[in-house]
């Protein structure tokens, strides 16, 4: 007969350690529930970090051929604008998509807002200290409405659409077409760029993302992120690799902000050491 270690009667009994014992303990049982559903709320998905690595491979690419023709080393323009499609769906566009998946899947494990609202706080600031400091280097342009403050402002709307699934994905395709649609229009007034209605003469070519069309990818990556990963788990099987190979893939992926902001100063030294000529007039 196996015994239950949180009856009193049963203190002293030598079949205490069974390891069948949480069989016939609700205790234990409930217990050992807990730490499971623990570990699984925890755990990350490889094949989101993977993406995400991948799209970190594909961003630093794009960003070095855009400084290298921002100081004049090289015209790179012609591997970037008329392709510009696709670097974006392999590089901000996964990360946009894959943000609104994560945010599900983080809110469905917590139950709370709080954090995002906070993060996104804490991104826009970021993004306004990415907008300072290049508009303190001379050039013809600098960072006014970025991926950061893209992520800042997305990250605190967000709460309030975590209600909603199909309607997020309805909305998500609407404003994407009306952005698409905006984007060969210009205004008289400068004041709502972030929006996506971008004033005469504007033309930021360092990095600008406006809520127009973007959040509504945002959106549609929170839609599949509720259908592909309800209650923070898996809807499909896939193997869950766990060796060194899959942990090395994944890691630029677990670390995609440091990432970022990391990237931008070791791009720009890397071209001053290589190429101080071009590089070093831009600066005071």
């Amino acid at each position: 007969m196996l015994l239950c270690p949180h009856n009193p009667r049963n203190a002293g009994a030598r079949d205490n350690n069974d390891r069948n014992m949480i069989k016939s303990c609700p205790k234990d049982r409930q217990m050992a529930d807990t730490t499971q559903t623990s570990t699984t709320r925890r755990s990350r998905f490889w094949e989101i970090d993977l993406l995400r690595t991948n799209a970190i491979a594909v961003m630093i690419a794009y960003h070095t051929l855009l400084l290298i023709d921002y100081f004049g080393i090289h015209a790179t323009a012609s591997y970037l604008y008329p392709w510009f499609p696709l670097w974006f769906t392999f590089g901000g566009g996964t990360f946009i998509f894959l943000a609104g998946v994560s945010i599900t899947i983080a809110y469905s494990r917590s139950k709370r807002t709080s954090p995002f609202l906070r993060r996104g706080l804490q991104i826009f600031v970021m993004g306004m200290g990415i907008t300072l400091a290049t508009w303190l280097i001379p050039g013809p342009d600098y960072v006014q409405f970025g991926v950061l403050h893209f992520f800042g402002i997305a990250f605190m709307l967000a709460p309030f659409f975590l209600r909603f699934r199909f309607v997020n994905l309805v909305l998500g395709i609407a404003l994407m077409i009306i952005g698409f649609q905006l984007r060969g229009i210009s205004f008289d007034f400068p004041w709502l760029f972030w929006l996506g209605l971008m004033p005469h003469g504007f033309g930021s070519i360092m990095d600008y993302m406006p809520l127009l069309p973007w959040f509504g990818l945002f959106l549609a990556g929170m839609f599949f992120g509720k259908i592909l990963y309800p209650q923070g788990n898996r809807r499909f099987s896939i193997p869950d690799f766990n060796n060194r190979v899959v942990s090395a893939l994944t890691l630029p992926g677990r670390h995609p902000l440091g990432i970022y902001l990391a990237q931008w100063p070791a791009i720009v030294g890397i071209l001053l050491a290589v190429f101080p000529e071009y590089v070093l007039p831009y600066f005071p």
